[in-house]
C-alpha cells in the first residue's frame, strides 16, 4: 500500500514501503529502539528552512537570531550556532542554554516583557547584543542596573504597531490590546527618554507582530509603519544600527501555504529599498518556521475506547507532552507509522492518559490503527517539547536527532527520580 498524500515537513517526512519515515530513518524503529513518547527532529528540515532565510539575504546586511523559545533543546541550539545563527532568549535560563552550546554571546538579543533585576544583570555581564526594551518602567531599571555595573546598556524598543497578524488571538502580539511593546504613538517620546539616561546606549528598533502568520501583507503593513517611526527617530538625531523585523512566519499544520522565508523577504527587501533603508543592517527572530516541520511525536496506541458519541484512541503520549492542542485549540496531522489495506478505518478523537478533559491531541480523526501500533503527530517541532511539563508526575520524552540514515538521542527520557532529586520530605 502506498501513500500520496503530501504530509507537512516533506520531503524530509515521508512514507516508504509503507512506513514512515524520517529522512532515511525508520519511526517504527526509532519508537522499539528508544520508547514512547519520542520526538524525534529532522536536521535537513532545519537547516532548509534556515537556508531559505539565509538566500533571501545574500547581498544584504542581515542575520537570523533564532527564537530559542520555540525549541531549545541543547543540539539545535548547537546546530543553529554552527550554521550562523544568533539567538533570540526570553529568560536567563535561555541565556544559560546559549552559554552551554558555547555560542556567540554577543549575538543575543534579549526580548520580553517581565526581565528582572537579576536577569538584567547577568545578561549585561555576558555582553549580549542588546534588549528589546517593552515599557519605559523597564528602560528605567535597565538604566538603574547598568549605572550600578558602570556599563552602558544596548536596547533596542520593541514597537507595537497595532498591525492585525491575522493569527490566533494567544499568539498575536502587535495588536493595542496585547501586552508586548511600546504603542506606535509613544514610541518617540521613549527614544527622546531613552537618549537622556547616561546608562543606556541606543543601538536599534524592534518589531514582532505575532506567530503562524501565513501571508506577506502583516509583515508589509508592520515594516511600513516601522520605518515611518525610524524616519522621525533618526530625524531626531538618533542614529539605530540596526531594524529588527522578529519573527512569525507560520508553516503547514492543516491545509496552509505560507510563503517561503526567500519569497517573503524578497518582497519585504523591495519595501525596504522604496524607502531607503535596503543596506541596514536587519535581524530577524524566526522560531516556528525553523524548526515546526522539523520535528514529530511518536506515540505508542494503548486502548481503542468506543463509546455513544465519540470513539476514543487512547495514546501514551498527551497534553504535557505537547501541549498546543489543548492550549489553542491548534490542529496537528496525525498519522499511522505503518499503513494498512484492512478495513474498517475508524474516527476517533485522539486522546492521552492525563486526567484532563481537555487531554486530546486531535478530534475527529480517521485512523487505520490496532492497539500496540504507533502513530506519529507531525509538525511538532516548535512549541511542544519547550513546553512541555511534569503534569500527573509524567517524565519528559525522549528526543532524538535524524541526520540522513543515522540518528543520535540528543535528550534522554527523564525519569521519576529525576523529577524528585529537588524535593524534600519534612523534617
Amino acid at each position: 500500500m502506498t501513500q500520496s498524500k503530501h504530509l507537512p515537513g516533506g520531503p524530509q517526512v515521508h512514507y516508504e514501503a509503507d512506513e514512515l519515515m524520517m529522512e532515511g530513518v525508520s519511526l517504527k524503529e526509532m519508537a522499539q529502539a528508544h520508547g514512547t513518547p519520542l520526538f524525534v527532529y529532522s536536521k535537513a528540515s532545519m537547516l532548509s528552512a534556515l537556508k531559505s532565510y539565509q538566500d533571501g539575504f545574500v547581498g544584504r546586511h542581515a542575520r537570523v537570531h533564532y527564537a530559542m523559545k520555540a525549541n531549545s533543546s541543547l543540539a539545535i541550539l548547537q546546530l543553529f550556532a554552527r550554521h550562523g545563527c544568533g539567538f533570540d532568549i526570553v529568560s536567563i535560563g535561555e541565556l544559560e542554554r546559549v552559554k552551554a552550546v558555547g555560542a556567540d554571546l554577543g549575538l543575543v538579543i534579549f526580548s520580553g516583557v517581565g526581565k528582572t533585576r537579576t536577569e538584567i544583570r547577568q545578561a549585561l555581564q555576558a555582553g549580549i547584543l542588546c534588549f528589546n526594551v517593552e515599557s519605559v518602567a523597564e528602560l528605567d531599571v535597565i538604566n538603574e542596573v547598568a549605572l550600578e555595573l558602570s556599563k552602558k546598556a544596548p536596547i533596542s524598543v520593541r514597537v507595537n504597531p497595532n498591525v492585525d497578524p491575522q493569527t490566533h488571538p494567544y499568539i498575536s502580539t502587535g495588536l493595542k490590546g496585547n501586552k508586548f511593546g511600546v504603542a506606535h504613538e509613544d514610541t518617540l517620546k521613549l527614544y527622546q527618554h531613552a537618549q537622556t539616561l547616561q546608562g543606556i546606549e541606543i543601538k536599534g528598533i524592534d518589531c514582532h507582530i505575532g506567530s503562524q502568520i501565513t501571508s506577506v501583507g502583516p509583515y508589509v503593513d508592520a515594516m511600513n509603519k516601522v520605518l515611518d517611526l525610524v524616519d522621525a527617530i533618526e530625524q531626531l538625531g538618533i542614529r539605530l544600527s540596526h531594524i529588527d523585523f522578529g519573527g512569525g512566519l507560520g508553516i503547514q499544520y492543516k491545509a496552509e501555504h505560507p510563503p517561503s522565508a526567500q519569497h517573503m523577504w524578497g518582497e519585504l527587501f523591495k519595501v525596504l529599498d522604496q524607502r531607503g533603508y535596503g543596506q541596514r543592517q536587519i535581524i530577524v527572530e524566526p522560531g516556528r518556521s525553523l524548526v515546526g516541520n522539523a520535528g514529530v511525536c511518536v506515540s505508542e496506541v494503548q486502548y481503542l475506547k468506543p463509546g455513544e458519541q465519540k470513539n476514543f484512541c487512547i495514546i501514551d503520549a498527551a497534553m504535557n507532552d505537547l501541549p498546543r492542542p489543548a492550549m489553542y485549540e491548534a490542529f496537528h496531522e496525525i498519522v499511522p507509522l505503518t499503513l494498512h489495506e484492512r478495513t474498517p478505518v475508524g474516527v476517533f478523537d485522539v486522546v492521552g492518559p492525563i486526567c484532563e478533559s481537555g487531554d486530546w491531541l486531535g478530534h475527529d480523526r480517521s485512523l487505520n490503527v490496532q492497539v500496540g501500533e504507533h502513530v506519529a503527530i507531525l509538525s511538532a517541532g516548535a512549541y511542544c517539547m519547550s513546553m512541555s511539563s511534569n503534569y500527573n508526575t509524567r517524565g519528559r520524552a525522549a528526543e532524538v536527532l535524524v541526520d540522513g540514515s543515522s540518528s543520535q538521542l540528543i535528550r534522554k527520557r527523564e525519569s521519576t527520580q529525576d523529577q524528585l532529586h529537588l524535593e524534600r520530605l519534612l523534617d
